[in-house]
């Protein structure tokens, strides 16, 4: 069956497939485990037909490829590709690997178009791969150094090109970090939205815009790959 899912049971039954060329933000407070939401659904979906493109503000790319590869990936016959955003503003000068490509900062949105372009190239021209996640972590970052002019242009771009190569958008945002105008603005961009919110000592996720009404909330746990749910 064509289409994505997010590799969470009770989601995915409400949601149904989600259509190629879908474009969600994922938005909640911070240290609501966003990182490995996201990551979590990258690897549920990882398969023959499959390949992925994670753009890493907050850690570099060897530390992505270890929680993938810590929870059974196999990193070598897997088609995901990280841009690191972090290493280079640390001073290090890590050089291009097969999975990993560098930009030299979060403010460097040129050179992050430039890295996403090439895996774009290497996973749907030359490895003929079917389906395509492009994940960025986080806008929120980028944000910090760009105005929303700025990050609108390149993120309208890039949602235009998952949504012509049929594939699949995920982009974290953090919550109560940007003002009502700035995630007004963003949301156009968006078919929908994983949002997240605190609920008492947990978090409890929804998805918006994705079918007529809101999915229910649900309290929501992590343990490796693996996110259960329970209604809120």
């Amino acid at each position: 069956m064509s289409g994505y899912s997010l590799g969470i049971k009770e989601l995915d039954e409400l949601l149904g497939n989600i259509r190629e060329g879908t474009n969600l933000m994922m938005i909640g407070p911070p240290m609501s485990r966003k990182d490995e939401l996201l990551n979590a659904i990258v690897f549920n979906s990882q398969n023959s037909e499959n390949s992925a493109i994670i753009v890493s503000t907050r850690e570099p790319g060897e530390r992505i490829l270890a929680w993938f590869e810590d929870n059974g990936m196999d990193i070598q016959n897997t088609d995901i590709g990280i841009v690191d955003c972090v290493t280079r503003t640390l001073g290090l000068g890590a050089a291009d690997t097969e999975k990993i490509k560098r930009a030299s900062s979060p403010v460097d949105l040129t050179g992050i178009g430039v890295k996403i372009s090439q895996f774009f190239e290497e996973m749907l021209v030359k490895k003929q791969k079917k389906k395509i996640h492009l994940c960025i972590n986080s806008l929120s970052t980028i944000l910090m150094y760009s105005n929303i002019q700025t990050v609108f242009r390149f993120l309208h771009v890039f949602t235009g090109r998952v949504k012509a190569a049929n594939g699949f958008g995920l982009y974290v945002v953090e919550d109560q970090m940007h003002d009502v105008q700035t995630i007004a603005t963003l949301k156009q961009l968006f078919d929908g939205m994983i949002e997240i919110k605190a609920v008492g000592d947990a978090y409890a996720i929804r998805v918006v815009g994705m079918t007529s009404k809101p999915t229910p909330w649900f309290e929501y746990s992590i343990e490796g790959t693996k996110v259960s749910l329970r209604k809120t």
